[in-house]
């Protein structure tokens, strides 16, 4: 690829966090940005990755942060301008914002993470170690704009899916013959939303990568941070809860504090399963696994308030991973959500596939319309080292959310939503292969009841009843 002009950045980053996401950012934001390696410190809890750390004259620290030495390991390392990167599993988020807030530095995460234990620690129930509880901690630090750039959950997703869905809003709009000003506001989005009569959406991921030699029994292997997608299946699943519904499930949970955008399922999200459609899958069953962007999206389209407003999209993730990935979810279950011994990371052992993620915008005059990234592993490893095409979606992300932060240095917390849509994915877009959007008509209801009899609402095909997997 061509030579990027580098975005101007005088500060130093301070990298908590150094698995694979952190290994395929690195090389990214030296390519970007104008840092020198004696300015990047990396503290994680693992030594793997110290070689490619070495590889690029970055130092290395490891050892684990914590919630009694955090202070003290970090603050040194961070200062008036620098650059926060939490690419951590297990490390509070909330204590690394208001860290960074206070040394006067930018921050950015992929995902609001409480400190170890916080996802299966049987002493909090299943709505304190939801997301929507996460969220909530850290939306108590305040906006505070003025103070430093802290941009929260701008992964793939959450993060560069809420800009997916900007434009894929702008697309339906345009094909309705409908085409207003692009908004300037939360406001806006969510009037668009409503004209065009958006029902659902969902982050409709199919992850086809496939490794030289199968998954082992006992062993967990993933094309992503394993201990994330564990952490992730462990919490209740979780949606956007919209205004359309008239079907609440029998083991639908409120919130009793905050937005009321979302609710939960008192069932891990590794056990839920929901109808989704990707242009080159087709027809796929997801997990319903919990991310920050089924509340924060709804949140952001909403009109009006509280459980029931005026209008709000169903809001979730739906993810077919990797097919070795569903087989160690199902070798999971079966152990009653206890890790496997062994965990493998598929990386250079991937001989084929793509990762297919957008987002699948549906009950609208067109039917459904998907816009998302489709890259191949042969693409991601032309683009960058230390990728695959999962994490190089993750990656590109992470490199467009911290561009964005240093030219916007004091807007205080900020969540994907809040950001130029199209300034991140100008960032990014040179790392997510073919941007591509396509029309369906596909529906949850197609082919149903046929062998079985089905509870489902045949009035409208875009009620949460029909979309989950029973």
């Amino acid at each position: 690829m061509a030579k990027p002009a580098r975005t101007p950045f005088t500060g130093r980053i301070l990298m908590v966090g150094f698995g694979s996401i952190g290994q395929g950012v690195l090389p990214l934001l030296l390519r970007h940005l104008t840092l020198t390696p004696d300015r990047v410190t990396i503290v994680t809890a693992e030594a793997r990755g110290q070689k490619e750390a070495e590889l690029y004259g970055v130092r290395f620290i490891h050892e684990p942060v914590t919630r009694s030495n955090y202070r003290t390991l970090l603050e040194p390392l961070l200062g008036p301008g620098d650059a926060l990167v939490n690419l951590s599993v297990d490390v509070s988020s909330v204590a690394l914002i208001e860290l960074a807030r206070q040394r006067g530095a930018l921050y950015i995460d992929t995902c609001i993470e409480p400190w170890l234990g916080g996802y299966t620690d049987p002493n909090l129930g299943p709505a304190d170690r939801s997301n929507y509880a996460l969220r909530e901690a850290a939306l108590a630090l305040g906006r505070a704009p003025g103070t430093p750039t802290a941009v929260v959950t701008h992964g793939a997703n959450p993060g560069l899916v809420s800009h997916f869905v900007k434009r894929a809003l702008l697309d339906v709009a345009a094909a309705t013959g409908f085409e207003p000003p692009v908004p300037a506001d939360r406001a806006g989005w969510a009037s668009l939303a409503q004209t065009l009569g958006v029902k659902v959406i969902h982050v409709a991921e199919r992850d086809t990568q496939v490794a030289r030699f199968p998954k082992k029994p006992g062993e967990f292997v993933n094309t992503w941070s394993i201990d994330g997608f564990v952490g992730e299946g462990c919490q209740p699943a979780e949606l956007g809860w919209g205004s359309h519904e008239r079907h609440f499930p029998a083991d639908g949970r409120r919130h009793e504090k905050g937005s009321q955008a979302a609710i939960w399922l008192a069932r891990p999200g590794a056990a839920t399963r929901v109808r989704t459609w990707t242009p080159l899958a087709g027809p796929i069953h997801g997990f319903l696994i919990t991310h920050n962007e089924a509340i924060s999206l709804a949140d952001y389209l909403t009109i009006g308030s509280g459980a029931q407003p005026e209008y709000r999209p169903t809001v979730h993730y739906a993810y077919h991973p990797s097919d070795d990935a569903v087989l160690s979810v199902h070798e999971f279950a079966g152990r009653n959500y206890e890790l496997q011994p062994n965990k493998r990371l598929m990386m250079d052992e991937i001989i084929e596939g793509m990762d297919e993620l957008g987002v699948l915008l549906a009950g609208h005059a067109k039917g459904a319309y998907w816009y998302g990234s489709r890259l191949t592993i042969g693409e991601a490893r032309e683009l960058a080292p230390h990728n695959n095409a999962t994490s190089l979606q993750v990656t590109a992300a992470v490199l467009g959310g911290l561009v964005w932060a240093i030219e916007n240095p004091d807007r205080g917390l900020v969540e994907p939503e809040e950001m130029d849509h199209e300034r991140v994915l100008q960032v990014a877009a040179p790392y997510l292969g073919e941007l591509a959007g396509a029309f369906t008509d596909w529906n949850p209801l197609q082919g149903r009841g046929q062998l079985f009899p089905e509870d489902i609402d045949p009035e409208d095909p875009w009620q949460f009843q029909n979309i989950r997997v029973v």
